[in-house]
């Protein structure tokens, strides 16, 4: 587990040097969020990556799995940097911190438990297909009250799933560590999302 944990804060201090990096300079902002089709290219290739980490790292080894899994953090940075200019720097703060705590919280609890918590895990994942649907549905209705919905059912199924997925990756190396820091980069990232979302002060 110390490999999954470590791997996985490497990814997380990659996408916020790399989000500083981006909302830091005018010039690649701009360049990066003018061009849809730039933009765009960046989400399908985060998707790419997840899908290759997630199915093929154990056959790959953590020397093609681990340099895969930085590239989509930095890649998530250049992506999340426009939450900058959206939110207020306090608010992002506080949302970080906030996120920290839980996900540390619901990790422990993940891996000191003696309950199986697979019934969770299956729970949790319907609830994401839930909210996939609804997230696509609510792009053409734009309604903020199925947005605050959505965010709130995210939440708490994202904290379910850092329990889960903690408790799934005891024992794992290899690939496979670098596997499990994917699942639970995207659970921390998703939980502060969700608290940036539903509690966070937009900029004026």
């Amino acid at each position: 587990m110390s490999a999954v944990y470590g791997w996985m804060a490497a990814g997380l201090c990659l996408t916020a040097f790399v989000s500083l990096a981006v909302v830091s300079s005018p010039e690649l902002f701009k360049i990066l969020y003018a061009n849809r089709m730039l933009f765009f290219g960046l989400i399908i290739a985060e998707f790419g990556l997840v899908f290759a980490i997630g199915g093929f790292a154990v056959r790959m080894g953590t020397a093609t799995a681990a340099p895969l899994f930085l590239l989509y953090s930095a890649l998530n940075g250049v992506t999340l940097s426009g939450i900058f200019l959206v939110y207020t720097g306090q608010s992002i703060s506080s949302a970080f911190f906030t996120t920290a705590g839980t996900f540390g919280a619901m990790s422990v609890y993940g891996f000191v438990t003696k309950r199986d918590l697979t019934s969770l895990g299956s729970f949790c994942f319907m609830g994401l297909i839930g909210i996939v649907i609804a997230s696509v549905v609510n792009i053409f209705f734009h309604s903020n009250m199925v947005q605050f919905v959505v965010s709130g059912i995210g939440l708490i199924v994202f904290i379910g799933l850092t329990a889960y997925d903690t408790q799934k990756l005891k024992g794992v190396r290899g690939g496979a560590a670098v596997a499990g820091a994917l699942a639970l980069y995207l659970d921390f990232i998703n939980i502060f999302l969700m608290i940036l979302q539903l509690f966070g002060d937009r900029r004026e």
